[in-house]
């Protein structure tokens, strides 16, 4: 029930921010969380369609949950964070026929348990090892997670179930939370395991690998897909053809996004339009 409440809670704040804006009619709503790809991809297409589109473009900071409850509901108009097939399939399932798919941003993407490289491959190579007395008490029981209402976080509680993980915790905080758990434990030489995802910058900062999973609790290849309210495209038609027409190859997204956590985010965004001039000028006009 406290699940429920705080999602709704979170869904009438994004409600009162967006409707105590000025809107204008050539301004567009675009939900965005605070993780590094979902960061970098929101501000690429925040100027892309502000510098070269003439659009006024408001960023609404808020959950996933939020996100896909504000465009059935035409509070947003669009969001660029929609994992599929798994990781996002309740949300999915509980706004059908009320959005528009713009299809994928990028692909290849994946969710797993996180490890550095220094852990024993011989102690902790699978989600299943965890079960051993002896790796219980070098992680202390926990698993360092991200937001609560991540679908990666949904998944993860999954998968204690799944592999009977009792004595252990997901310990949630955010993705700067994570990251930074992550980077405490690697100067210290300590265990870690975290909730991870690709494309993300931490795999560029250090030397990490997945978990297997054997169960499959976590999933498999997944897409990121751009999504929209009914009625964007009868609004902003240009608006759903530019953003339909954004994708990234996931390697290249990583190395701006690693570049971004060495500088900043705008920096990296006018990096990559600075450097993929053709990408943007398909993006704006379709033409190749």
């Amino acid at each position: 029930m406290l699940k429920i409440t705080s999602r709704a809670l979170t869904t009438m704040v994004l409600g009162a921010a967006v409707a105590g804006t000025s809107a204008s009619a050539d301004e567009v709503t675009i939900g965005w969380t605070a993780w590094s790809d979902a960061e970098f991809i929101t501000k690429l297409a925040e100027k892309v369609l502000v510098d070269h589109g003439g659009y006024e473009v408001e960023l609404v900071q808020t959950d996933i949950a939020p996100q896909y409850s504000g465009l059935a509901s035409g509070d947003i108009d669009a969001m660029l964070m929609s994992w599929q097939p798994g990781t996002h399939g309740d949300y999915l399932d509980g706004i059908a026929g009320d959005y528009i798919d713009l299809g994928p941003l990028y692909t290849g993407a994946r969710l797993g348990w996180v490890v550095p490289d220094y852990v024993p491959e011989d102690e902790l190579s699978s989600i299943s090892d965890l079960t051993n007395d002896e790796v219980r008490d070098r992680l202390d029981g926990e698993i360092t997670g991200i937001d609560p209402g991540a679908g990666l976080s949904n998944l993860s509680e999954q998968a204690l179930e799944d592999y009977g993980l009792d004595g252990y915790d997901i310990q949630f905080s955010s993705g700067a939370g994570m990251t930074a758990a992550l980077d405490r434990a690697i100067g210290r030489d300590e265990w870690i395991v975290v909730t991870g995802w690709s494309p993300h910058w931490k795999f560029g900062a250090y030397d990490l690998r997945y978990l297997e999973d054997p169960e499959g609790s976590l999933g498999g290849a997944e897409r990121v897909h751009a999504l929209a309210r009914n009625g964007l495209h009868e609004d902003h038609p240009e608006v759903t053809d530019i953003l339909a027409r954004i994708f990234i190859d996931i390697e290249v997204l990583e190395d701006y996004m690693a570049y971004a956590e060495d500088n900043s985010y705008d920096e990296a965004v006018s990096k990559f339009i600075d450097e993929n001039g053709a990408h943007v000028d398909y993006w704006l006009s379709g033409e190749l």
